[in-house]
């Protein structure tokens, strides 16, 4: 194995999908500025993810639309003009 290439500041780190909130406790060497105090009462670092396992409709058979960006929004105001007068 080579040296000095694979990052050394694996630690515990909060999970978190903000569209289900669920979360879970993994080793991660993801940054991140928040933390949070999970069920073990104890504090972690916390990343926030739109979607995972918890809320893809690949695993749960469900479909839902997450647009926390308002993109759905900004695509039908910029193709508006094209659609048919009804």
């Amino acid at each position: 194995m080579k040296k000095d290439i694979h990052p050394n500041n694996y630690r515990l780190v909060v999970f978190r999908d903000i569209s289900v909130d669920k979360s879970w406790l993994t080793y991660s060497c993801a940054s991140t500025r928040e933390k949070e105090v999970f069920e073990d009462g104890k504090e972690y670092p916390l990343v926030k993810l739109e979607i995972s396992s918890e809320s893809h409709p690949f695993f749960t058979g469900k479909m839902k639309f997450v647009d926390t960006a308002g993109r759905i929004d900004k695509f039908n105001k910029k193709f508006a003009k094209f659609s048919k007068e009804q």
